[in-house]
């Protein structure tokens, strides 16, 4: 039996706010050193006996998926993009009837994109012995052994004491308990931490889903049959899609199975729900403080201070558990207590309309990314890195025209019919209605400055001509 790995890679990333928001959730940071969560899950699902994972995002995300893998040299086996979320369960079935139809006796090994699991051998060594129960037709899941009464996680209770470290039976999910219950589980010795982990034949997984959520198979395997290639990416049907329910794989399926083993794990993992766990998880000075980036701390205790902004130093005075996080467009001050309520804050900035509650200020495109400087009334100024080799689609504007400045590399420039190479500290003016384009010939990132006049500036006036990315009219960049 092949492994399949499979990467569930969507979320809003609220908790997390305000280094992780919806357009660019946790999953793409590096939280915790030089690799992104995302990128050390793949590294950590790659193995001689695994095939390429497989990767089940958004339309949003697909090349930023795309680019951090290239990045740390891990080619997908595919990259299945969910016209809609909807939660685990479609995703789930999503991946297992793709895996099923070309190799009837696949398993996939489904994990979300965001843990943190600092000992990769340890985890496949888990993998392995999991096996056994493939073989069995069970479905496996892996408990993580807890280490306090948490309340903020679910819970698995096994049918018996776990003996060893092999696969035991399941007796039933348990839902996040309040404190004292926690306590009473953790006394047990038989109850487990759900990490949301599992793997299945794929023949398995289908044949639970057939007898627990029949309506969901009918429309999930329709989407997949009917699913379009696009690029190096398959988008699965969005007709059939829309009619799933929003409803996670516990609940729909797993809950209702009797043939689930777990396979208890104890060497290290989180699921960074929050900055109380990111304090947890970073290098605690004497004073039990974790300081990140441009960050300074006088007297501090047991607290988190991170500045993700160049240049802008985040100071802490005799601060007693408190986590500070200051980005360039928003800083969140905070009780270490209350890390579970910055899911508060974000729903509080979008009732006001604030965009940093979804937004970040730098906006990441398949060819690079731009960030605003400065925005007024009827101009907008921005900074633009492209990647080597890179190109923005041809377009025009309707409502504004563009001043480039290149500060670094060379940009190959097209307006209307002339071409043009424009180096650094050179400049060329777009006009109004201009068809135009970008692109980057050099062997290193392109930055140029643009400065926008006009009546209207938004991200979707834009009429695209040719672009290498496959996208529509109106999506930005």
């Amino acid at each position: 039996m092949t492994i399949y790995p499979t990467i569930l890679c969507g979320g809003s990333g609220t908790r997390l706010w305000p280094l992780s928001r919806k357009s660019f959730p946790k999953q793409f940071a590096a939280l915790l050193g030089g690799e992104t969560l995302f990128q050390a899950s793949a590294l950590r699902l790659v193995a001689p006996d695994y095939a390429p994972p497989l990767v089940l995002t958004n339309s949003d995300f697909r090349f930023i998926v795309t680019e951090q893998l290239s990045e740390v040299g891990v080619r997908p086996g595919a990259v299945l993009i969910e016209p809609e979320a909807r939660n685990t369960a479609p995703a789930v079935l999503a991946a297992a009837l793709h895996v099923h139809g070309h190799d009837p006796e696949g398993v996939v090994l489904v994990a979300p994109s965001d843990h943190v699991i600092p000992d990769a051998e340890a985890f496949r060594a888990a993998v392995a012995r999991g096996q056994s129960a493939l073989a069995e037709g069970r479905i496996v899941t892996f408990g993580i052994t807890p280490t306090r009464p948490e309340t903020g996680y679910g819970y698995l209770e096994l049918a018996a004491q776990p003996q060893g470290d092999g696969p035991v039976a399941l007796k039933r999910f348990v839902e996040k308990p309040d404190a004292a219950r926690a306590a009473e589980m953790i006394a047990a010795g038989n109850f487990l931490w759900n990490a949301g982990i599992f793997m299945a034949r794929c023949a398995d997984l289908i044949a639970a889903y057939a007898a627990h959520a029949p309506d969901m198979l009918r429309l999930v395997k329709a989407s997949v049959e009917a699913a379009q290639t696009d690029l190096d990416f398959l988008r699965l049907a969005p007709d059939p899609w829309a009619e799933l329910p929003d409803i996670s794989i516990d609940y729909a399926v797993m809950e209702r199975s009797d043939n689930l083993s777990v396979v208890p794990y104890a060497a290290g993992w989180s699921d960074l729900g929050g900055w109380d766990a990111v304090w947890a998880s970073g290098g605690q000075d004497a004073q039990g403080t974790v300081t990140t980036g441009e960050a300074l701390s006088i007297g501090c205790e047991d607290s988190l201070l991170r500045s993700e902004s160049p240049g802008v130093e985040l100071v802490g005075i005799g601060l007693k558990n408190v986590f500070a996080v200051a980005t360039p467009d928003a800083v969140l001050v905070a009780d270490m207590s209350r890390a579970q309520d910055v899911k508060k804050a974000v729903d509080a900035l979008k009732a006001k309309g604030a965009k940093q509650a979804t937004q970040f200020a730098k906006d990441h495109r398949p060819w690079g990314w731009f960030e605003t400087l400065a925005l007024g009334s009827r101009f907008q100024v921005k900074r633009i890195v492209v990647h080597p080799g890179a190109a923005l689609s041809l377009q025009s504007h309707h409502h504004r025209s563009e001043h480039w400045i290149v500060v670094q590399g060379t940009a190959k420039v097209t307006i209307n019919d002339e071409v043009k190479l424009v180096t650094e500290n050179q400049s060329v003016y777009v006009p109004l209605g201009a068809v135009h384009r970008m692109e980057n010939p050099g062997k290193l990132p392109m930055v140029l400055i643009e400065v926008q006049t006009g009546a209207y500036l938004g991200e979707d006036d834009i009429i695209r001509y040719e672009d290498v990315y496959a996208r529509g009219q109106g999506a930005k960049g």
